[in-house]
């Protein structure tokens, strides 16, 4: 039977996990994936990811690769593995690539969103899966300081010192501060999101590639100039000062979502 390439995409709620990639002693996203889809073959299979997320970190995208020599139809496959998943992780697709497809090095852009709350009550069923920050953001001055962000730069300011590329430059496509948008209340039906309108904030960055900790960098800096202490032309500053003290605090795990990787 011909040995087929398949690109899994993958979707997964990271709070209970350290991280995709496989660590010894650990439950990650990546062990408990290639374990099932070993039970599902019957033998041993190399995943492989297009991105490393953090413990904590969740995607609804995220990309995977594995060559399999199985009966079992392509498109039979997403369903099949996550049946043997736990509940957190899901396969929402399964696609055959050709054989020079290169999960990692044929990426053109990855889309992260960052969540905020920023209502005084914390948002109790969505509270992994935010940054709960009781204070008020200007959204303009984060708007204004994140067009600074733009284009091919050295983001090293942005990199935790744990990154160990050669180079840290990337190039960002985009990087929007936003609130969602408002769904109208029906006539006697209690809206929770017309309750809370104004709490919530994403910021959403997409770029070709990114450096360890980049995004969560990013958001701890931007908030940085949501509260007033930085103004947004400091961003500049930051980034021609290639050393990660310069930039804000890191902005915690849980409200980091890998949305979807382009190819």
């Amino acid at each position: 039977m011909a040995v087929r390439n398949i690109k899994l995409t993958i979707a997964y709620d990271g709070s209970s996990y350290h991280g995709w990639q496989i660590q010894p002693g650990q439950k990650t996203i990546q062990g408990v994936l290639a374990e099932a889809i070993e039970n599902l073959l019957g033998s041993p299979i190399q995943l492989t990811g297009a991105s490393r997320t953090d413990a904590g970190v969740s995607a609804l995208g995220q990309a995977g690769f594995i060559q399999i020599d199985s009966p079992i139809p392509t498109e039979n496959l997403a369903k099949a593995i996550t049946d043997r998943l736990p509940d957190d992780i899901a396969v929402t697709e399964a696609v055959e690539v050709s054989d020079d497809f290169d999960v990692i090095g044929d990426v053109k852009s990855k889309l992260y969103r960052y969540t905020i709350f920023t209502g005084s009550i914390r948002p109790i069923l969505q509270i992994r899966h935010c940054w709960y920050l009781p204070v008020k953001l200007d959204i303009s001055a984060m708007s204004m300081a994140a067009e600074f962000l733009l284009g091919k730069q050295d983001f090293k300011s942005f990199a935790s010192a744990a990154d160990r590329r050669q180079s840290s430059v990337r190039t960002i496509f985009r990087c929007d501060v936003s609130t969602p948008p408002v769904i109208p209340a029906q006539a006697g039906i209690h809206n929770m999101n017309t309750q809370y309108e104004n709490d919530w904030l994403y910021v959403d960055v997409e770029g070709d590639g990114f450096l360890y900790n980049m995004v969560r960098n990013i958001v701890g800096t931007l908030v940085e100039v949501g509260v007033g202490r930085w103004q947004p032309e400091k961003i500049p500053v930051v980034i021609q000062a290639k050393d990660r003290t310069a930039a804000g605090p890191i902005a915690p795990a849980n409200g980091l979502c890998l949305m979807w990787i382009k190819y």
